[in-house]
């Protein structure tokens, strides 16, 4: 799954501008913070933002899989432009759904008061998902609060069912009209199953369905057909739904059965499209992360984007949630808080650049110099609140209960940078003479920079040998060397001088694929001519860099 939301264009500064003409001096420009404006009154107003917007959507339609699907939150001012680039990307046939998030009134507007932003939502292929037979689903909200209450009220009231009726009516009163529980509420009924509703249509839809006789089971005779025919295709499966208790009979044969619906059978829905998301009500939860302090304006609400997370990923799956406008890293908070909920396993990759905090902002006078520190202070505050409340819970767990594991809020920063490994110059430089030329060669026999340590070297060699920068890795002692290992010792690295061929031995003891070695780790070309004929009679590679 994706999810962005982008900086809206609203001719303010703007710091993703591009120029893929000159790819190199963009990126030094924007990682320098500087900015450009974009006034209404420019002519290509609307084309500076979807030139921004353009390059990365296409990149996100590449990292999507065939079964993803992205959610793109904006407003008015571009919603109608970034319809037309989001069809040109992932194609209108992959279109799903544009949401409505009401989040606010404005009484000073002059025309109308527009509180509402919008969210489009694109498969990466609908073809993939109906030929895979995907329905997607989510579990009812309030449904949860619904069953903790009817557990208490029929213990209360020992299973009398009138006043645990009752007692359901007046929980359901206390949500407002707006309330997306307020559906819940159309459970009147309750027994020993729950709430329950019982005046289901039983009728074919559209017209022409089967006509068979259907018993009484008071009277024996046969029941009212439905004009348009009965629900259900033939008598053997309308008799198991009457077996299930899923068909309600009237007084007698003249009145049509009707079909019964138990809320907590039933406990699944569709989301809608349209929800009540007040902004300030997102803006007090992450408030109170940063201790009442407003460190960032408008954050995205958590609710929102967990349900998102939620309704289109499998908890038990790995998959990965993207943002790469990643802000206060709400995205980040949510996954984490699902997982905590419903013990997944969901992943995700926050991007951001490192957007300077104006010097006047209550962002900059709480220390923060850039929107990443705001995020990543994010992410540690939440994390840790997260895993503080697992742990109460598993401990107020009554006897023989089991806990449950307590969730994963670890997380890696990396930024963008130069290599870590030396680069050739293989230019001619005027007049050098060979002296100088033989420094630069001597300046190269050692191909690490050495302002660099061995966390930021051992990543990128992960990355150089196909590994993810999520890869299980660790390190260990090999007499008085430091050696990590990647993926239970699938490869191995070490970056320190002094390897013998007594070393490498040892580490083809532990029978990985590769090993690496930095150019200068062995201690003489003996070591080296050694090791590759020790490795290469073993089958395990070896890479020097």
């Amino acid at each position: 799954m994706i999810y962005i939301d982008p900086p809206y264009n609203t001719g303010n500064d703007f710091v993703y501008a591009d120029n893929f003409a000159d790819p190199l001096a963009r990126y030094k420009e924007v990682t320098e913070q500087t900015t450009k404006s974009n006034p209404e009154t420019m002519g290509r107003y609307h084309t500076n933002w979807l030139n921004m917007m353009y390059p990365r959507l296409r990149l996100a339609a590449n990292l999507l899989r065939d079964d993803g699907v992205i959610f793109v939150s904006i407003d008015d001012v571009e919603l109608d432009n970034l319809k037309k680039l989001c069809n040109e990307v992932f194609g209108e046939e992959n279109f799903i759904a544009c949401l409505v998030y009401d989040k606010n009134r404005k009484n000073d507007a002059k025309y109308f008061s527009i509180g509402h932003e919008y969210m489009l939502v694109y498969f990466k292929s609908t073809a993939t998902m109906n030929e895979r037979g995907t329905v997607l689903r989510m579990t009812k909200e309030g449904i949860e609060e619904v069953k903790a209450e009817f557990e208490r009220l029929r213990k209360l009231y020992d299973d009398d069912w009138g006043k645990v009726n009752e007692g359901l009516k007046l929980l359901y009163s206390s949500w407002d009209k707006d309330d997306p529980r307020k559906s819940l509420a159309r459970f009147t009924r309750v027994d020993e199953k729950g709430p329950y509703r019982d005046d289901g249509n039983i009728s074919w839809p559209g017209g022409g369905g089967p006509r068979y006789d259907v018993m009484h089971p008071v009277t024996h005779k046969p029941c009212k057909v439905p004009s348009r025919g009965w629900i259900y295709p033939n008598p053997q499966r309308m008799k198991e739904e009457i077996d299930r208790g899923r068909v309600v009979f009237g007084q007698d044969e003249t009145t049509t059965p009707r079909i019964r619906t138990n809320l907590f059978e039933a406990d699944k829905e569709v989301m809608r499209s349209v929800h009540f998301s007040y902004a300030q009500t997102a803006s007090q939860t992450f408030n109170a992360i940063f201790d009442n302090r407003r460190v960032f304006e408008n954050p995205k609400s958590i609710d929102d984007i967990k349900k998102l997370v939620e309704y289109v990923t499998v908890k038990d799956d790995c998959d990965i949630i993207l943002d790469f406008f990643s802000g206060s890293a709400t995205t980040a908070h949510a996954v984490m808080q699902l997982n905590a909920e419903d013990g997944g396993n969901r992943r995700y990759i926050m991007v951001q650049l490192p957007e300077v905090c104006d010097e006047k902002s209550e962002a900059f006078k709480a220390g923060y110099k850039n929107i990443c520190e705001i995020g990543k202070e994010r992410i540690r505050r939440a994390g840790a609140k997260i895993l503080e409340e697992a742990k109460q819970a598993n401990s107020q767990l009554k006897l023989g209960e089991e806990p449950k594991p307590l969730p994963d809020v670890g997380f890696k920063v990396f930024k963008l940078d130069s290599s870590n490994l030396k680069i050739w110059d293989d230019s001619l430089i005027d007049n050098e003479d060979i002296a100088t030329l033989f420094d630069r060669i001597d300046g190269h026999l050692d191909g690490l920079k050495p302002d660099r340590s061995n966390d930021e070297l051992v990543f990128e060699i992960l990355l150089k040998m196909g590994y993810p920068l999520t890869s299980d890795l660790s390190a260990f002692d090999l007499n008085g060397l430091t050696v990590y290992t990647v993926e239970n010792n699938e490869m191995l690295i070490c970056l320190q001088p002094g390897v013998t061929a007594e070393h490498v031995e040892q580490m083809a003891a532990y029978q990985p694929k590769k090993i690496v070695l930095a150019s200068h780790s062995l201690a003489d070309s003996s070591a080296k001519a050694n090791a590759y004929y020790l490795l290469e009679n073993q089958n395990i590679e070896l890479k020097t860099i």
